[in-house]
């Protein structure tokens, strides 16, 4: 997430909804990409969001990662993170889990 001021909390640092919101992406992504695979198509909802902060993201670009931790035919349960300019340094974490369903349905 490239740092603007639109992303700007208090001074200095990003909104905790900004970085929340990059987690919830990373995890989609991860997810559809993951679905990419079968030939159903699903519709994600999710049921359950923790954000853990660990430190403020300050105004620099923001970047995260979401791995799927479990993939089953109903439920997806999925891990993000997000750092600024040291990966090991992380800013946020996240455990969403994803109710799965069949556009057929």
């Amino acid at each position: 997430m490239p740092f603007s001021e639109d992303v700007v909390g208090r001074p200095g640092f990003l909104h905790g909804g900004a970085i929340s919101g990059l987690l919830e992406i990373a995890s989609i992504a991860a997810l559809r990409a993951a679905l990419a695979e079968s030939e159903t198509k699903v519709r994600i909802k999710p049921i359950n969001v923790t954000v853990d902060f660990m430190r403020g993201g300050i105004d620099q670009d923001t970047f995260a990662i979401g791995r799927i931790t479990r993939l089953g035919r109903t439920l997806a349960n999925v891990e993000a993170v997000a750092w600024q300019d040291d990966r090991n340094r992380l800013i946020a974490s996240a455990q969403m889990h994803y109710l799965l369903r069949s556009t057929e349905d």
